[in-house]
């Protein structure tokens, strides 16, 4: 988010930890009451290391997470995606579980939170519908009318501290993110059940659960445009370290600060920019840049429709610097224990949702300027998971 899901803390982010903390929430994942873990997380390298093939395959067993415990068997995944993990199940639909077939008055609130760019938005409603059409009653206050919260600054504390309920996440970048939180190294990798694993590790403590990965993945992508790519032979990544020097690299404001951004690019590539520009987070800025060229390299996610739009050439990540960012949904525990179906319809988005489900909701919303919220209804009902 896809995996660094990625922006800056700026006074607003402020002011929202604040409010968090006033009304008595936790001011930070590190500091959340501790409870032991369900599962030991598994030995995965550490997310500074280049992986080096995915492995997709897991036992249910191996899974420490109440949501994924829950599902059946795996449906089969987008070829060109990691394949999900028996955690990844099949699960039934909500026509087939109790609450479809005769929910009886409401079952409590369930408050959304999306980071600030238009996916995060879409994967909130499309985790949260499933809920609203069972009985659930939705609280959209802080998707802050489709724009999000603002960055993982401001999200992981908000879901630490119960502001936020329930969103969709990145899993390796978000188990990259707590665990620097934490003072320990992170056990993301390439194999997206393993990093499952180890992101659960972390969200133990805080009352947190993560359920399901879906096979759709989003991860930080490098894009330069036609012109750029025939000018310098650019095709990968490393093709970049011989002409770094003479170009702009342009994205997000905490790219710098980032393990999957520019320490990531310097360390795995070792490329030194003549200049970063800080932009946003895959969004409008970093592709008007490109176009005017202010920038000559710009992050886009990889699931960005306006790779395709623009004729941009995504470069490839040949020495796999990007890690597990399958998507999956991050709840809170007192909504799992209010409504034990609400597993099994959460589940059930992530056995549908693939990268070019991704992509096409993406361009729905930022080119074709869809609501997301009905964006992601019309999903949904495509995919019989409304009813």
């Amino acid at each position: 988010m896809r995996s660094i899901r990625l922006l800056a803390a700026g006074a607003s982010a402020l002011a929202l930890l604040l409010s968090a903390c006033q009304t008595g929430g936790a001011p930070s994942p590190t500091t959340a009451p501790a409870a032991p873990p369900t599962t030991a997380p598994a030995a995965a390298s550490p997310a500074a290391s280049p992986a080096v093939a995915a492995s997709p395959a897991a036992s249910p067993a191996a899974s420490p997470s109440p949501l994924a415990a829950a599902s059946p068997a795996p449906s089969p995944g987008v070829v060109a995606s990691p394949s999900p993990s028996p955690g990844v199940a099949a699960s039934p639909s909500p026509a087939a579980s109790p609450a479809a077939a005769g929910a009886t008055g409401q079952k409590g609130t369930v408050k959304l939170g999306a980071a600030n760019f238009p996916e995060s938005v879409i994967l909130a409603e499309l985790y949260g519908q499933v809920l609203e059409a069972n009985g659930w009653t939705l609280d959209r206050s802080n998707l802050n009318g489709g724009l999000g919260l603002g960055p993982r600054e401001v999200t992981a504390p908000a879901l630490a501290s119960g502001q936020i309920d329930l969103m969709g996440e990145y899993m390796a970048t978000y188990e990259a993110f707590l665990a620097g939180k934490a003072g320990v190294p992170s056990k993301a990798s390439a194999d997206p059940a393993a990093t499952q694993q180890a992101l659960q590790a972390l969200l133990t403590p805080m009352n947190l659960t993560v359920g399901d990965f879906a096979s759709a993945v989003d991860t930080n992508g490098f894009v330069v445009t036609q012109a750029t790519a025939d000018k310098y032979k650019l095709s990968k990544m490393s093709d970049l370290q011989p002409v770094a020097g003479q170009l702009v690299l342009g994205g997000p404001p905490e790219c710098p600060q980032r393990p999957f951004c520019l320490q990531g690019l310097m360390s795995t590539y070792g490329l030194n920019f003549k200049d970063f520009k800080p932009l946003d987070s895959g969004g409008p800025l970093t592709v008007a840049a490109l176009e005017s060229g202010d920038i000559d390299v710009g992050l886009l996610f990889t699931t960005d429709a306006n790779i395709v739009a623009n004729n941009y050439v995504l470069l490839e990540d040949d020495k796999h610097l990007q890690l597990a960012d399958n998507i999956a949904p991050v709840i809170r525990n007192q909504i799992l224990q209010q409504s034990p179906d609400a597993r099994t319809l959460l589940n059930s988005v992530s056995s549908k949702l693939t990268t070019a489900d991704l992509t096409q909701l993406g361009k729905q919303v930022t080119i074709d300027h869809q609501d997301a919220q009905a964006a992601a209804k019309a999903y949904l009902q495509s995919k019989d998971l409304l009813h």
